[in-house]
């Protein structure tokens, strides 16, 4: 199907990934760094239009999934809807195989951004052959002449893609195409359904057209449930990538601690064979003094069953971790003890089901808080650079750092979706005949907002504390904000965009 994009020669492709290929010039659709299903058929729909409709010859288009491929396992309803539309892992590229710097540096390089509007902090060096863009995020990017921009608040990026595909270049359509773009616009916007409050009249239209042209596609209803399932399916997975699936970090002043959310039983996860010595290795990995894991699954009624588990090699914070989460009033998690022959591990049911991640989150954000006041003393004040080297130390990058200055987050890869307030449980949202694992999304790997999705935090445009100036702050004020807590998304991108 991705002529020149995704069906080179085996040979050929490789060289041209390498800059090795002389004479070729590089037009890479880059989407963002979240790489949720949105972002990653964005980029390569937009490439296969940019391949069908460009009259250059020396033009090499490369759709690029802005996570190493390492991470791609992780995007488990994407790996699923890939495979299953025909689309091969081998002919797809990743960010770690193509070196952007090197083809910019040598005058090769356009660049069309889809799914976010602005490139992180890292890549910003290449702003200037930035020449489109496509996104259906908020956004504070600056107009030039030499960039055309499409912003437009839709359920899903996919959609602004088909537009311009119906527009611009009809005959390009064929199945596996249609097939390709409705694919994120079904799931992103919830099965279409107005209530879940994601759908707009042109996600729904575009939806429309492609079943109107191709009515051999795959039903919605059978889309959307299969794609759920494959995202929570982690059978494959090992326990590294578990974590990683569907992570946040809060950094302390001295402290790192990890929240995983993960679908099996918590018992099933800490018997798996060699889990200790996994945790312990996950943690040295990646830089985290504890880890909190917090399982749900659901009952045959749609219930759903929360547990949660404190892991930490240092039996001190262990044990202060566990007693700001048993003691947590607001809110109240409920939790009982399950016996587990293990120092460094306590292990719970939790009671209030109500208390997702999103509602865990504040309750370790203030023990960390009051840990670094009680800590900070006569301790000189850190600056905002040392806490910004402090991250890099620790393996942080913009692909999964969220400072909460600024308030905002990487989402998960299910579409960066704002999340409706406490939303699978209680009288408001039944969403009965939809799959437990719908109501499972709109608890765990969503942050709530009222509005359409924010762009990722890889954005200048909402990431600086110093966009507006230097800040006016009392000594006191200074020290607050260095005790804030930095919220960390991971993978999940992995490598965290719902």
């Amino acid at each position: 199907m991705f002529q020149l994009a995704t069906t080179l020669d085996p040979w050929l492709r490789m060289r041209c990934l390498k800059n090795e290929h002389e004479g070729l010039d590089f037009h890479v659709v880059l989407g963002n760094e979240a790489c949720d299903l949105d972002s990653m058929v964005s980029a390569l729909s937009l490439a296969y239009y940019l391949a069908k409709t460009s009259s250059s010859t020396n033009l090499v288009f490369v759709p690029v999934l802005n996570i190493p491929r390492e991470d791609f396992p992780l995007r488990t309803e994407s790996t699923f809807f890939l495979k299953e539309i025909g689309i091969s892992k081998e002919h797809l590229t990743f960010r770690d195989e193509i070196d952007l710097g090197d083809l910019y540096e040598s005058g090769r390089l356009v660049l069309s951004l889809v799914d976010h509007s602005v490139l992180p902090r890292a890549d910003s060096f290449m702003e200037d052959v930035v020449t489109e863009v496509i996104d259906h995020h908020v956004t504070e990017r600056k107009t030039a002449l030499n960039c055309r921009v499409t912003i437009e608040l839709v359920g899903s990026c996919s959609t602004l893609i088909a537009e311009k595909i119906f527009r611009d270049a009809p005959h390009i359509l064929d199945f596996q195409l249609a097939s390709l773009l409705r694919g994120p616009i079904v799931l992103d916007c919830v099965n279409m359904t107005p209530a879940a409050g994601r759908v707009t009249p042109k996600d729904t239209e575009h939806v429309t057209i492609l079943e109107s042209k191709f009515p051999h596609l795959t039903p919605r209803g059978a889309l959307f449930d299969s794609m759920m399932k494959a995202k929570i399916d982690v059978s494959g997975l090992s326990t590294d990538q578990m974590l990683r699936k569907d992570l946040k970090a809060l950094l302390g002043r001295n402290v790192t601690l990890a929240i995983a959310a993960i679908y099996i039983e918590l018992e099933t996860f800490l018997r798996r064979e060699g889990m200790e010595s996994d945790l312990r290795a996950f943690c040295r990995r990646h830089g985290y003094h504890a880890l909190i894991a917090m399982p749900v699954t659901f009952t045959s009624s749609n219930v759903p069953v929360r547990q949660l588990a404190v892991y930490s090699q240092q039996g001190e914070l262990l044990q202060l971790v566990s007693k700001a989460l048993e003691q947590a009033t607001n809110p109240s998690l409920e939790l009982s003890r399950i016996p587990f022959d293990s120092k460094h591990i306590t292990a719970y049911n939790q009671g209030n089901a109500v208390a997702s991640r999103k509602k865990v989150l504040p309750i370790l954000k203030d023990f960390l808080k009051k840990r670094s006041l009680n800590e900070s003393g006569a301790r000189p004040m850190h600056s905002f650079q040392e806490a910004e080297d402090y991250k890099g130390q620790l393996g942080f990058n913009e692909q999964n750092v969220v400072d909460n200055l600024e308030g905002n987050g990487l989402l998960d890869d299910f579409g960066e979706q704002q999340d409706n307030p406490d939303a699978c449980v209680g009288d408001e949202w039944k969403y009965k005949g939809y799959p437990t694992c719908f109501r499972k999304q709109t608890e765990d790997g969503l942050d709530d907002e009222k509005s359409f999705p924010p762009t990722p935090m890889n954005s200048l445009v909402e990431g600086c504390p110093l966009d507006r100036g230097l800040p006016k702050l009392t000594a006191e004020a200074i020290l607050e904000r260095i005790n804030r807590i930095t919220v960390v998304d991971s993978e999940v991108k992995s490598t965290g965009s719902q």
